[in-house]
């Protein structure tokens, strides 16, 4: 063992906090995209706050790296909003303002709504099939009160969608764009009953898919993010977030 676990494992060593949001896990001959994978995932997670700060010397020694692929790393991260940067203060974890919101939500609409419209022509019946089971797990865990588990239910749900998008400039950007949300979601995680709401909001979708009828799926769509944008704007408003 390493001199230097030998020292945690015995107590010696404090273990510093942002050692304990990120992971020591990596493939050496992809040295940058796996610090930027370890960053971008614990900045999602919300181990790595809005606003910490994010040292290139102490994140090359968490992770046992030089500080070049965390420099290009943050850089990416910087490209994609998930870190700014600060005058006199360096990079740090982006927050969202209200405005941000409202943008990244007028994005999800123009995006998703393209993505729908494609499931509806393209769909398959086996397709059609995994949301009605999505549909299915997804009353089951609510019922359940399984809260983490139909997050991912919800997840795979969208997921389903964005595969029948054919365009890859649009599939990059529904991914950067997922990223986003899905911190936002976390942050604005107690809103009373918005993910089980989401299940209905769902059903709605799915139904009008199997009628293929894009019209009324794209309906059904726009309700939802509506729904879900006004519920996290008011949740972030209660929490103080600016304009």
């Amino acid at each position: 063992m390493p001199a230097r676990q030998q020292l945690r494992a015995q107590g010696d060593l404090k273990e510093r906090p942002l050692e304990s949001a990120l992971t020591a896990r990596h493939d050496r001959s992809k040295i940058t995209h796996w610090v930027y994978d370890e960053l971008k995932a614990a900045i999602i997670d919300l181990r790595l706050a809005p606003g910490e700060p994010l040292r290139e010397a102490a994140i090359a020694e968490s992770l046992g790296v030089s500080k070049t692929p965390v420099r290009e790393a943050l850089g990416r991260l910087e490209q994609e909003g998930l870190v700014e940067a600060m005058s006199f203060k360096g990079a740090v974890v982006s927050s969202y303002s209200r405005r941000d919101l409202v943008d990244l939500y007028e994005l999800r609409e123009l995006l998703e709504v393209r993505a729908l419209r494609e499931a509806a022509a393209s769909m398959t019946d086996e397709d059609l099939a995994r949301l009605d089971t999505l549909i299915a797990d997804g009353e089951r865990l609510r019922s359940a009160k399984r809260v983490k588990q139909l997050e991912v239910v919800i997840d795979s749900f969208d997921a389903i969608l964005y595969e029948q998008v054919t365009n890859r400039r649009i599939s990059v950007l529904i991914d950067n764009l997922r990223a986003h949300l899905t911190r936002i979601g976390r942050l604005t995680t107690e809103i009373p009953g918005r993910l089980y709401q989401s299940v209905d909001e769902h059903a709605r979708i799915a139904d009008a898919l199997k009628a293929r009828d894009a019209d009324a799926a794209e309906v059904a769509l726009r309700e939802h993010i509506a729904s879900v944008r006004d519920a996290q704007l008011k949740a972030l408003e209660g929490q103080g977030f600016g304009s």
